[in-house]
């Protein structure tokens, strides 16, 4: 049974759910930042995920990334499947800006998170569900505080 990594958790806001994975936003104020997590049990790798899964995982983050690109008009998509600190599958997608704090390099491990105010979280959530409304199911069984 899927269970979502307690740090994952921790670190994030539930967007809502695609076919294979909950869409999540990191907390972080300073990098519009999600996360594709595949509600498989005991995956930490694409290539343990059915052929059909792998398919669906790479069309929802494609649908995610042009997503994020209509909503920010970032520079720079960076999309990656880390794992080092939390070996559960989860796939990161960053809008990157020149202008951060961080650029050009590599955002992880680099700068503390620090929180969205609730009125910016509520609209980084507005914006992503509207553009994948026909998409995604966004429900309140989990217990997590909607926005």
């Amino acid at each position: 049974m899927f269970e979502l990594d307690e740090r994952l958790a921790n670190d994030s806001v539930l967007v809502g759910h695609l076919s294979l994975c909950e869409l999540r936003v990191i907390n972080d104020a300073q990098f519009p930042w999600f996360i594709l997590v595949p509600t498989r049990a005991g995956i930490s790798e694409i290539y343990q995920l059915t052929e059909e899964d792998r398919a669906s995982l790479m069309a929802e983050s494609c649908l995610l990334a042009e997503a994020m690109h209509d909503s920010f008009s970032a520079d720079k998509l960076n999309i990656a499947a880390i794992g080092n600190k939390v070996s559960q599958l989860h796939l990161h997608h960053v809008a990157r800006f020149e202008s951060d704090a961080c650029w050009p390099e590599p955002i992880w491990g680099k700068l503390p998170l620090i929180p969205y105010e609730e009125s910016e979280l509520a609209n980084i959530l507005q914006k992503i569900r509207t553009l994948l409304e026909s998409h995604l199911r966004v429900t309140e069984a989990s217990g997590e505080l909607y926005y």
